[in-house]
């Protein structure tokens, strides 16, 4: 069966210190925003920068964009009261860094739950330690706010002691681990950022192989990576065609009492239908998104 889904194709990181950048992400292409309290803002600038970002969620003129805003970890001065602003900003998600076990997420709640933040309000977790990797399946099923995992890659390879490579083997088991929790227990899931921005060729293999690896899109660091990104996450026109096929091919067996459809010599079953109908209402709620930028 279909059902709504909510494009994350490019996720694109804007600085909250920069209010010129926070204006710029409103002419910009991405499916979802992240106003950054944490890296991308020194420690004399965070309670400015929380000011800021929260205006600019409340200001309602991003469109149909997602807005998630990450917080500063809980145990630095600036989480807790991060969290609390968060909670009534009207942004769709708060996004915690380094998130280690369900105990996190349930604190995260708490802050959430006393500062009045509605019940839509979602809790994204960086995994990004390998603590927090190796207890993903805990993390991810810890409370029916968690909808998100985001794949730290940077900070991973740092603690990891290993390597930025083009093919990204030293992170395998880490994104595989990290996929499988957020798939059982039904979050969605995006991969890390990719550093060079100058490297578009490199930039768009690392998004083709993690759409391979089935995360449902990429967190990006700079405008010009949105674009590539939205292509190469969204279904194209041949995947497209092939699933009208299959969807139209299953139906008509089913009203003849068949089990199975065979499309261009290719066995479809249920599974096949399922993969068919999700790649249309992708496509759907990307064309209804654009439509609303």
């Amino acid at each position: 069966m279909s059902k709504v889904v909510r494009p994350r194709r490019s996720v694109l990181y804007m600085p909250g210190a920069n209010t010129r950048a926070l204006e710029k992400a409103r002419t910009l292409p991405a499916d979802a925003l992240i106003f950054d309290l944490e890296d991308a803002v020194a420690p004399d600038a965070k309670e400015a920068a929380r000011a800021n970002v929260v205006a600019a969620a409340r200001s309602r003129s991003y469109g149909r964009r997602e807005i998630a805003i990450r917080c500063n970890g809980l145990a630095t001065p600036w989480g807790k009261a991060d969290v609390a602003a968060i909670a009534t900003s009207g942004a769709d998600a708060v996004l915690v860094p380094k998130v280690e076990s369900a105990a996190d997420v349930a604190n995260v709640v708490a802050l959430l739950d006393a500062a009045g933040a509605p019940s839509t309000m979602a809790v994204w977790a960086m995994m990004e330690t390998p603590k927090g990797v190796l207890r993903a399946d805990e993390i991810a099923g810890a409370h029916p706010r968690l909808m998100l995992f985001v794949m730290g890659t940077n900070d991973l390879v740092k603690d990891m002691r290993a390597r930025h490579t083009p093919m990204r083997l030293p992170l395998v088991t880490a994104l595989g681990l990290g996929m499988l929790a957020a798939r059982a227990h039904g979050l969605t899931i995006l991969d890390g950022v990719y550093n060079d921005i100058q490297d578009a060729e490199g930039f768009r293999a690392i998004c083709q192989q993690g759409l391979e690896m089935g995360f449902d899109g990429k967190t990006l660091i700079h405008p010009s990576q949105v674009e590539p990104c939205n292509e190469v996450f969204a279904p194209s026109a041949a995947e497209l065609e092939m699933a009208g096929k299959i969807v139209a091919a299953f139906a008509a067996a089913q009203a003849a009492g068949k089990g199975v459809a065979t499309v261009d010599g290719r066995m479809i079953e249920n599974l096949h239908v399922e993969q068919a109908e999700r790649a249309l209402a992708l496509a759907a709620a990307i064309k209804e998104l654009q439509a609303a930028i």
